[in-house]
């Protein structure tokens, strides 16, 4: 995908022992087509060679403030005009203090004053660093003149600590780059998602669940999200962690997966079930753990709520969304799920097919209208046709046109 075919952006690398993990950055944003161009702090090159970064992008990195000039311009303002998006990574302690006042000492520094173009920063920095009154204070600055702030994920340290802090993975900044660009075709609109497979309990130990691995859910959240939504995730057992910066509520069984539902339908404009929603619950679960103690073991199942019909009876402007995983008269029992359940469409896919069932990353889908039009999909990842689900989402709220 070229998400960011055109697009310029300028990196900024500042001196932290993150600044190994921009690297990759860079990489998946050339990926993404972008055209990138990379700042260094002195510090910075401390940890990471400028070549490095050099090598990725194909061209030159600038570290010193006097070093000549690009195209007869001053090399601060030549960088500041090329950018589309600026973005700091990671960014120190010290960076945030000078570009929340102002100061302007070095070639970064400088160009950030210049730049006409938004700013994305990630910072990274020990706990105690980034809790300081001092730090905080500069990312409200930063956060009151429209500056991105990606914030530090929680994780180990390098100094050996553990807590908040660690620059933010490359997936995660690269996502905030792409949801930038992204049009926000559905600005001002609620989207709920149902996610995962849940599992209905047999004793403390045991349960009956399914292959859904939660992937396909959250990926068309992450595509809602980028294009502008406010997303409520509900999602049940996923082998995937959740995105970040949208309401995440975690259910396990399918009762309770439709309480969360039941209680957020009337606020959102459109709903998407994606979870594989377990069918049958244990009618009688044991307190304790059972023992094997005879060959057979008998479970009296019974009938989970049907969430997906429920909220098509209750419905009223929202626009629903349901999926069908089958392994057999893929297109007939969707077509017939559509009007049972009331539905909007239907995403309908054959999970016995290699590279369209559970746990991969790939999906073979159809998309299904009420009125009967069916639009086929090859093999394609899950990223890209949760995008193709979230543009007829956008396309029947009537914020895009087609």
């Amino acid at each position: 995908m070229n998400e960011l075919q055109g697009k310029n952006i300028l990196i900024g690398v500042t001196g932290g022992i993150a600044a190994y993990k921009v690297v990759e950055v860079v990489s998946r944003l050339k990926k993404l087509g972008a055209e990138v161009r990379v700042i260094m702090t002195r510090a910075a090159a401390e940890f990471v060679a400028p070549r490095t970064f050099q090598e990725i992008t194909k061209n030159p990195v600038a570290v010193e403030m006097f070093t000549g000039a690009i195209n007869f311009h001053v090399e601060h303002i030549a960088l500041a005009n090329f950018a589309d998006v600026v973005l700091i990574a990671p960014a120190t302690a010290n960076f945030l203090a000078k570009a929340a006042h102002g100061i302007a000492d070095d070639l970064l520094t400088t160009t950030v004053l210049a730049t006409p173009a938004p700013l994305l920063v990630a910072p990274s920095m020990n706990t105690l660093m980034l809790e300081h009154p001092a730090t905080q204070k500069n990312l409200e600055i930063l956060q009151s003149r429209g500056v991105k702030i990606i914030d530090a994920e929680i994780g180990l340290l390098a100094c050996g600590t553990s807590g908040k802090g660690r620059l933010a993975e490359p997936e995660n900044i690269c996502a905030e780059i792409v949801k930038f660009f992204a049009p926000k075709i559905l600005e001002g609109k609620k989207i709920l998602v149902t996610a995962g497979g849940t599992q209905e309990p047999i004793d403390p130990v045991r349960f009956i669940g399914n292959r859904s691995s939660g992937k396909m859910g959250y990926e068309i959240a992450k595509a809602a999200q980028v294009h502008g939504a406010e997303v409520i995730l509900i999602s049940g057992n996923a082998t995937v962690d959740a995105p970040k910066n949208l309401k995440f509520i975690k259910v396990e069984t399918a009762e309770q997966m439709r309480a969360e539902v039941l209680a957020e339908f009337d606020s959102v404009d459109a709903v998407i079930m994606s979870a594989a929603v377990s069918d049958y619950r244990v009618k009688n679960v044991a307190a304790q753990k059972i023992k094997k103690d005879n060959e057979t073991l008998t479970l009296e199942l019974v009938k989970n709520p049907d969430i997906l019909k429920e909220l098509g009876q209750r419905k009223k402007n929202q626009l629903l969304v349901g999926f069908a995983a089958e392994t057999q008269n893929v297109i007939e029992y969707a077509k017939n799920k559509i009007v049972e359940k009331n539905l909007d469409f239907i995403v309908a896919n054959d999970v016995s097919k290699e590279g369209a069932g559970f746990a991969v990353d790939t999906n073979i889908a159809s998309i299904i209208t009420r009125a009967g039009e069916i639009e086929n999909f090859t093999k394609m990842p899950k990223s890209e046709l949760a995008e193709e689900i979230v543009l007829r989402v956008a396309e029947r709220l009537s914020v895009c046109k087609k």
